[in-house]
């Protein structure tokens, strides 16, 4: 798996059509299809349509139902530049190679119509965790996450590494996962309040962390 932080590796050496237009602003050079976040279209030049996509089946509806995991997307069909950003958010580009990648669904901007994507249980992190789903992207092609704030890419080989679960992004689907507790009383060492709680990766592959838990959001005024 190949990733690009913000535009620093040399993308002519990689099949695809995802590029940086910069660090907030996805540029995709489309001809044929890609799947992104519903509403995340800025501007396009070109033919272009945009259609609804599907849930994939019965399967992957109920589980999104069940679940939370996932983010509505949109299927982009054409020939022309596509341009792709949500609220601003740093953009990460991967590209994986018959390999997998697993998300939290929130910080998909887009990723190409061939991978395979699933909803599947955080391995290790089951009920004790609150029940974590992420999706799974499998197969070879692009796929572009977005992170509030600028994140740092774990390389998970180097030692034991452990991420507040709100602020882990993805990881490689090889990694070990588990979960860790903090119990001492104040011991408010991750981004949360109350008891902390990290997963727990271990093996070969890397974890992104996104600088916080994600955006805030509003309260209701009514």
């Amino acid at each position: 798996m190949r990733s690009q932080f913000f535009g620093n590796m040399d993308q002519g050496q990689l099949p695809g059509h995802f590029a940086l237009q910069n660090a907030k602003m996805l540029r995709v050079h489309l001809n044929g299809d890609v799947l992104a976040r519903q509403g995340s279209m800025v501007a396009f030049q070109g033919q272009m349509e945009f259609d609804y996509e599907g849930s994939g089946g019965i399967g992957k509806f109920m589980k999104k139902a069940l679940t939370g995991e996932g983010v509505p997307t949109m299927r982009v069909k054409g020939q022309g530049l596509l341009f792709l950003a949500n609220n601003a958010e740093d953009i990460h580009l991967f590209y994986l190679e018959n390999e997998g990648i697993t998300v939290n669904g929130a910080n998909i901007l887009a990723y190409d119509a061939h991978l395979q994507s699933d909803i599947q249980r955080v391995q290790g992190a089951g009920i004790a965790a609150g029940g974590l789903f992420n999706t799974t992207l499998t197969g070879t092609g692009w796929v572009a996450l977005t992170t509030h704030g600028t994140p740092v890419m774990l390389d998970c080989g180097r030692a034991p590494t452990f991420v507040d679960g709100q602020s882990a992004v993805a990881w490689s689907t090889g990694l070990h996962v588990g979960v860790n507790r903090t119990f001492k009383a104040g011991a408010l060492i991750g981004r949360g309040s109350g008891e902390a709680m990290q997963l727990a990766f271990q093996g070969q592959g890397f974890v992104l962390v996104q600088a916080s838990e994600g955006p805030t959001v509003p309260p209701h005024t009514h």
